[in-house]
């Protein structure tokens, strides 16, 4: 592999030529190695590579020359020491925890994370010990005043899913670290292009890949990035041993994403920047939630953590569930699917199809109430994207 790389290169750089995969037969473009298992010379490198006294490729549930150059790459673009690449955003998650935690430990977690992730905590990590407490992401004394002796872990996601509120990256892992705790985040809304967690004191790193990483909504993955100790040793070994592993062809989409990752970062926001202040103008609309509009609560820090507000907007259609079906019903271009990060803009009401496993009550303490919409805005012309839109509201776009 070619791993030659300055480290005065940006975000944009690194996702291009950072980490390539360059084989014997020098192509430019990288190479996807299709393998289950790999061969070797003779019995004493066989068993030299499997005690690890020498480097090289195994079993491709732990070592493959694909995914290695998407996990390097996403590191360097991140500023991690290690990267470990998984079957999906979920499996990234799962692997972090049992990795990390034990029996007895107490996580402090955001009220507002993805539904599936507050099920694994609540349904899952409870059954074998793990107790896990949840508050306002906004709120550092809520966080200060949920530590228990036995905290090991806080868990954030920022900005979060859908109601983009943000949290304070830097106050949060002195919270964490007074206590002898992790700060993890899930940064999967903005990608390294947009916001470096590691830098602004968390301790690991949490990717949904199947979303901007791949931003053509092609394939699934996830990925665990942070220290070489955590991450590089004790992740990875829970992935080798459990295998929920990223497959080498899911590895290569991801790879050849991340080569566009910054530009489309950019486009996404300038687009959701524009739909959202035409939103504020709607009179079918109540409110709009995008970090990049001065009322929103955290727009001052969004500002001072971020280096740009995303491609989510959310919004409350007036007239509850009623309304809010409308408006997906009426839109003719935009696709009506849960997944976001794509080059197509999606739309999904949350309280029935993302967040719908969750209780009610958690629902309404994490604001999703049945009147909002959330807008993964794409990569389509604004003016249609507005268009689109304005079906539902009664507007003239």
């Amino acid at each position: 592999m070619n791993d030659e790389f300055d480290p005065h290169w940006g975000s944009a750089t690194l996702g291009v030529r950072a980490a390539e995969p360059r084989t014997e037969e020098r192509e430019h473009s990288a190479a996807l190695h299709l393998t289950s298992s790999f061969v070797f010379d003779s019995a004493a490198q066989a068993a030299a590579v499997f005690g690890g006294q020498v480097p090289g490729n195994i079993y491709s549930r732990f070592t493959n020359p694909t995914v290695h150059a998407f996990e390097r790459r996403l590191a360097l673009m991140e500023g991690a020491d290690s990267c470990v690449a998984t079957a999906s955003g979920m499996a990234a998650i799962m692997s972090m925890l049992l990795a990390l935690l034990k029996s007895g430990d107490h996580v402090v977690a955001s009220r507002t994370l993805f539904g599936s992730t507050i099920n694994l905590l609540n349904n899952v990590f409870s059954r074998f010990g793990v107790s896990t407490s949840f508050v306002d992401p906004a709120d550092v004394g809520a966080w200060s005043a949920a530590i228990r002796p036995g905290t090991r872990l806080l868990f954030v996601e920022t900005p979060n899913n859908p109601l983009t509120d943000i949290a304070d990256i830097r106050a949060l892992a002195g919270v964490a670290h007074a206590t002898g705790a992790l700060l993890a985040v899930d940064n999967c809304f903005l990608t390294p292009v947009l916001q470096k967690p590691l830098q602004l004191g968390a301790d690991l790193v949490i990717h949904s890949a199947t979303k901007y990483l791949d931003g053509q909504g092609r394939c699934v993955g996830g990925a665990v990035l942070g220290d070489a100790e955590r991450v590089g040793k004790d992740v990875f070994g829970f992935m080798r041993t459990a295998g929920p592993c990223m497959s080498p062809f899911n590895a290569w989409v991801f790879l050849k994403g991340l080569e566009t990752l910054s530009l489309r970062m950019r486009a996404h926001c300038a687009a959701a920047q524009q739909l959202a202040e035409w939103l504020q103008s709607q009179p079918a609309v109540e409110r709009v939630y995008y970090p990049g509009l001065p009322d929103h609560p955290q727009h001052e820090l969004a500002k001072r953590q971020q280096q740009g507000f995303g491609g989510i907007v959310a919004f409350e259609a007036r007239g509850g569930r009623a309304a809010a079906w409308r408006v997906i019903d009426a839109v003719k271009m935009i696709s009506i699917t849960a997944n976001l990060g794509d080059t197509r803009s999606t739309i999904t009401h949350p309280a029935s199809t993302t967040h719908a496993r969750i209780s009610a009550e958690a629902r309404q303490a994490a604001g999703i109430g049945e009147s909002l919409l959330r807008i993964a805005v794409g990569l389509e012309d604004p003016g249609d994207i507005i268009a689109d839109l304005s079906r539902g509201l009664g507007a003239e776009a």
